[in-house]
């Protein structure tokens, strides 16, 4: 505790009713003295209160649900804070880390890779990867996004070379659809050792340089003409097997047909000369017959409007009415 300076209290003027240079008396001296003793406690209080918060500040590790903390004592990881909320750390000895926790995206600059067929072509591609370990991240990446950036980078380049390289030119335009996914299960654990995992690979654009374009399209063009003018003959080729296989099959079913109808002919003109026989081989159906015949005869005659029928003596006609 401070002693009271009774020199500079002669000087004292805050105390009411007294004079500048006036000797306090025994009460006033003793107020004064609780008055500096509270003003040091509460000097002494707030000095402690903001100790006991530097401190607090310095042992309160707060997680966010987007990242892992890191606890490090003398640079080396001691634990790993991975749900989010609020823990404790030793102030002063202990430091703390943020790892990213969420998907992070990477633009892979645009680059130049040879297919199988030796043509240059043009890939422009984005990768979605995350930290899964993060004390593998902080040892071999040291922590840093750039580092971590440079590693997915590099290996999904070297990924995306290799599998263009054993495809030809034609095969990868015409299969860009499935070859992020080739990349994707090239690139296999190789961020593994890091801390990361792949995500996704995105091919955004797959193209042919510009000073060979045309030439390229032009080459393409042919091919798919020589294919379509192969298509067509071998087509018409078919076409005329199968017209000669339905001409042949044709021509036995009508062969067919024409024989099976002259035997039927055949039989029905044996019946019908049988059934003739059989008429004239009998006198009384031999006249009816023949009188029938004369009554078809005359009703073919008086067709039109002809009621007139003419008959010579020696017609068959006349000599069925005559013996009649």
């Amino acid at each position: 505790m401070a002693r009271f300076n009774m020199r500079n209290f002669r000087n004292f003027t805050g105390m009411p009713g007294m004079e500048p240079n006036t000797v306090p008396d025994g009460e006033t001296l003793e107020a004064a003295k609780l008055m500096q003793k509270g003003i040091i406690r509460r000097v002494i209080f707030l000095v402690t209160l903001i100790l006991v918060m530097f401190l607090l500040s310095q042992s309160m590790v707060i997680t966010l649900p987007n990242q892992y903390i890191a606890v490090k004592q003398f640079g080396e990881v001691i634990r790993i804070t991975l749900e989010p909320g609020v823990s404790l750390k030793v102030p002063f000895i202990q430091t703390t880390q943020v790892v990213p926790k969420d998907i992070r995206f990477y633009d892979i600059p645009i680059s130049d890779v040879i297919t199988q067929d030796k043509m240059s072509m043009v890939a422009d591609s984005f990768v979605l990867w995350r930290v899964v370990d993060p004390i593998s991240y902080i040892r071999r990446a040291g922590g840093s996004l750039t580092q971590a950036e440079s590693f997915v980078g590099n290996n999904t380049y070297n990924s995306l070379k290799n599998v263009i390289s054993r495809l030809r030119q034609s095969d990868i335009i015409s299969g860009r659809d499935t070859l992020a996914r080739q990349i994707f299960l090239n690139l296999g654990d190789a961020l593994e050792s890091y801390g990361l995992e792949m995500v996704s690979i995105e091919t955004k654009h797959l193209d042919l340089p510009d000073d060979n374009k045309n030439a390229v399209y032009d080459r393409m063009i042919a091919e798919r003409n020589n294919i379509a003018a192969q298509n067509s003959a071998e087509g018409e080729e078919e076409a005329r097997l199968i017209r000669n296989e339905t001409d042949k099959t044709v021509n036995i079913l009508v062969s067919n047909a024409t024989a099976q109808a002259a035997e039927i002919i055949a039989e029905g003109e044996q019946e019908y000369m049988e059934i003739l026989s059989q008429a004239y081989g009998d006198v009384d159906k031999a006249d009816f017959y023949s009188f029938v015949r004369a009554l078809d005869a005359a009703k073919v005659s008086l067709k039109n409007g002809n009621n007139t029928l003419i008959l010579g003596s020696d017609s068959p006609i006349a000599t069925v009415f005559y013996n009649n």
